[in-house]
């Protein structure tokens, strides 16, 4: 499987690429620059290359510890990851000096890089496919990522780098000795993994949290509140099980919610949400269950998905209060969450992650148990005694027969 890294300045079209290869709109889009911040990465198919994407966000120079630098370091770890680098600029507006700036940073690199001219839909783009030479990164590929040009020419490309890569793994499997077991071998387990989705208002820990079970800056982490805006999955292994660990972006109240793109995050979200098997929702210790999180936790178990309750920031916590706060909101204004798991953690100092991934396979084994008929018949027909079901129009007695 061939890893390519989809690279460039903001808003030259990396995320619609990502999205027209993977063939779903898992990556927002939108006008605005600068929407993709984390690495976001999913298989795809292309023809009959199976590949490995990575869209990446814009390259933004900047030399303090801010919002930009830390989004390019995300950048850089795509890069390392990377078979192949896919470098998009906007052919409508030419080579602008950011280009010309992350093309040098891309050739000191000596990764395989496949220079695409984007937005090519038309005869006005010309020019700036003629400045594509000065970036140094060899002949450009006239294409649109939107209207489905240059798909041919781009798989070619692809194709004979995948070959090299075959070739060269084949050279190396050769050097080992025949008959010897891997040291990494481990027998195959076919169960399918635990989709886990972090989600909670903005700020209360979930990247960081996300990255400290991973033991990696996977996740984009910051003081700013709403650094998150697409789901992000990524695939872990933890006690012998296999997971599907989704970073989500901040829920606001849905009347603080404005601009499309803040809607299509909180889409991405509750999409991330309903599709996982457990959703663990992540409190801030400051201020445990308040109007937002029980309305979050509230759609989460209307969706019938097994909810766990993570406490974060224990670690700076008034934990009597706070404890006393978060029992009185459990019996009082969630009482169809009865059960459901609560955990102190905190992210940041790395305290409690065992004992979460515990509470998770707990509440993810009852979530998926499954009752035998003859009990749950049984327990139908006693609760048919105490609440009788209401007469037909005929005045006769509607009949239940069972339950499964």
């Amino acid at each position: 499987m061939l890893t390519v890294a989809i690279i460039g300045r903001p808003n030259v079209g990396k995320s619609t690429l990502f999205n027209r290869l993977v063939g779903k709109k898992l990556a927002i889009v939108h006008d605005m620059p600068g929407v993709t911040r984390d690495r976001k990465m999913a298989p795809a198919k292309f023809k009959d290359l199976d590949l490995e994407l990575i869209d990446t966000a814009g390259y933004e120079y900047s030399t303090t510890d801010n919002m930009e630098s830390r989004m390019w370091r995300q950048t850089q770890m795509a890069i390392a990851e990377a078979d192949v680098c896919l470098f998009l600029f906007d052919a409508r507006s030419g080579v602008q000096p950011y280009d010309e700036q992350f093309a040098d940073l891309i050739r000191r690199t000596h990764k395989p890089v496949i220079l695409l001219a984007n937005k090519c839909e038309g005869k006005q783009q010309e020019n700036g496919i003629g400045e594509a030479y000065k970036l140094g990164l060899g002949d450009p590929i006239i294409f649109s990522a939107e209207h489905g040009i240059g798909f041919d020419a781009l798989y070619v490309e692809l194709m004979h780098l995948d070959e090299a890569k075959q070739k060269k793994e084949a050279e190396t499997n050769q050097v080992k000795s025949i008959g010897a077991i891997p040291e990494d071998f481990e027998t195959t387990n076919d169960n399918k993994p635990i989709q886990v989705a972090f989600i909670g208002r903005p700020n209360v820990g979930k990247s960081t949290l996300v990255n400290a079970l991973l033991g990696d800056e996977r996740m984009l982490t910051g003081p700013e509140a709403g650094m998150t805006r697409d789901a992000i999955t990524t695939e872990w292994k933890w006690g012998g099980h296999q997971f599907k660990l989704v970073d989500t972006a901040g829920l606001r109240r849905q009347a603080k919610v404005v601009g499309s793109l803040e809607k299509m995050s909180v889409e991405s979200t509750m999409y991330a949400a309903n599709m996982a098997q457990v959703a663990v929702l992540v409190l801030d210790a400051d201020a445990v269950l308040d109007k937002q999180d029980l309305t979050i936790a509230r759609k989460v178990l209307e969706e019938g998905r097994a909810l766990v309750i993570a406490v974060n920031k224990w670690d700076i916590a008034k934990r009597k209060e706070t404890l006393e706060k978060l029992n009185y909101k459990l019996e009082t204004s969630l009482t169809q969450g009865e059960g459901v798991p609560t955990v102190t953690i905190s992210a940041l100092k790395k305290e409690g992650l065992d004992k979460l991934m515990r509470a998770i396979l707990k509440v993810y084994e009852r979530w998926n148990m499954r009752i035998p008929t003859a009990p749950l018949n049984k327990w139908f027909a006693d609760v048919q005694e105490q609440n009788p079901a209401p007469l037909g129009k005929n005045k006769r007695r509607i009949k239940l027969k069972y339950i499964t």
